[in-house]
């Protein structure tokens, strides 16, 4: 069982940069692939950013490509976000996800936070 908790989320101007966290507990998280999925008002869930245990291997939605980086540090059970040039149209709800190396699917979900950029 892994729990997820993020945060970091808030009201940035377009062409700033925002630092989302998601802090895990559970002993598998080492082991877990972790993904970043947001939610826009009105829109369907799309995956943002996924890494894998080791952090060695990284992949991105084309609308973030170059923006955002996904990293995460074992030693610290959290995974990260760095957003810069972020754009109105990255306004949603973002969600942390893990899911073991062996699932294809995302079985443990954070709560949310909130990322709002202004034009």
């Amino acid at each position: 069982q892994v729990q997820l908790v993020e945060s970091g989320g808030g009201l940035v101007q377009a062409g700033g940069s925002l630092r989302l966290s998601c802090a895990a507990s559970g002993r598998t998280f080492s082991s877990s692939v972790m993904a970043w999925f947001r939610q826009a008002p009105g829109k369907e869930r799309e995956f943002v950013a996924g890494i894998n245990s080791s952090g060695g291997s990284t992949s991105y939605a084309d609308s973030v490509k170059g923006r955002f980086t996904i990293s995460r540090d074992n030693a610290k059970n959290t995974a990260y976000l760095q957003m810069d040039s972020l754009k109105p149209e990255d306004t949603a709800v973002y969600y942390c996800a893990a899911r073991p190396f062996t699932s294809t699917n995302y079985l443990y979900w954070g709560q949310g936070t909130q990322v709002t950029v202004s034009s």
